[in-house]
């Protein structure tokens, strides 16, 4: 059975404070976007796993597709499978591709296994393998908050308007890139600034891993700045980095200096 694990993009991310545990509380809307690895699980004699199209960093045996089934396999008597991943979405890029590609083979697992698990068992394995895992398990765009694992209803704000989303040469380590972050309170809530006018959204809508990761890597800033140049409504860093995208009304040419690695209608 194969399904398509898809990427987010983060609309505003707030990193309020950091927990005595070491994680970080967020405040961040998720929005999936339809640019998709391919995940396939089949019963197989024996457990493998494979692998095609972008590498991924790290030991093979550390696959998050991996954790997830072993997780699963602990509390269920799974046969053996064959794991096969190809991967579209880049990694290191704040696309949540990894998270989606755990949250995926749960999904799969239940449903090739007819393991009848409720959402809320699901989400339960989730939360174990990442922090934004459970959001790959809800198929709509939703608010984040804590670390990012307790999930409310937002509306479909992008409905109409076309994407564009650019990953640069860098690869950035989530975990860095939150050692270098300083925690903000007393901010306005993304919620609030969502429910206004997308024109200000610009002056309003922030990500907070910019500040110190264009300071380090100043082609994501410029990444940023090329996309309002090119008429973008608005234009933001995804995650901890390193892809940006810009949000449209309409699909028309826009100069820009490298190609979009997704774009489209949301």
């Amino acid at each position: 059975m194969v399904t398509f694990p898809p990427c987010k993009i983060n609309l505003g991310l707030q990193v309020i404070a950091k927990e005595l545990d070491g994680y970080h509380s967020i405040s961040t809307c998720f929005y999936p976007l339809p640019f998709e690895d391919a995940l396939e699980i089949l019963p197989a004699p024996e457990m493998k796993f494979t692998q095609s199209g972008i590498a991924i960093p790290g030991k093979v045996d550390e696959n998050i597709c991996l954790k997830a089934y072993h997780m699963v396999a602990a509390d269920h008597k799974l046969p053996p499978v064959h794991i096969h991943l190809h991967k579209v979405i880049p990694t290191g890029a704040g696309l949540g591709g990894g998270s989606a590609d755990g949250a995926y083979t749960l999904r799969l697992l239940n449903e090739v296994f007819a393991l009848n698990l409720r959402k809320d068992q699901l989400e339960g394995y989730a939360r174990k393998l990442g922090s934004d895992c459970a959001f790959f398990l809800q198929d709509s765009p939703m608010i984040g908050t804590g670390r990012g694992d307790k999930l409310g209803p937002v509306s479909a704000l992008l409905k109409g308007k076309f994407v564009r989303l650019f990953k640069p040469a860098v690869h950035i380590s989530t975990a860095v890139a939150y050692s270098k972050i300083v925690p903000k309170k007393n901010k306005e809530s993304i919620v609030e600034i969502l429910s206004g006018p997308m024109t200000q959204w610009k002056h309003r809508l922030k990500n907070d891993f910019e500040e110190s990761v264009f300071v380090e890597h100043p082609v994501i800033e410029k990444f940023k700045n090329e996309l309002y140049a090119s008429g973008a409504i608005y234009a933001s860093m995804s995650g901890s980095g390193s892809a940006v995208f810009g949000i449209y009304d309409e699909d028309k040419p826009a100069n820009l200096f490298i190609k979009a690695c997704w774009s489209g209608w949301v």
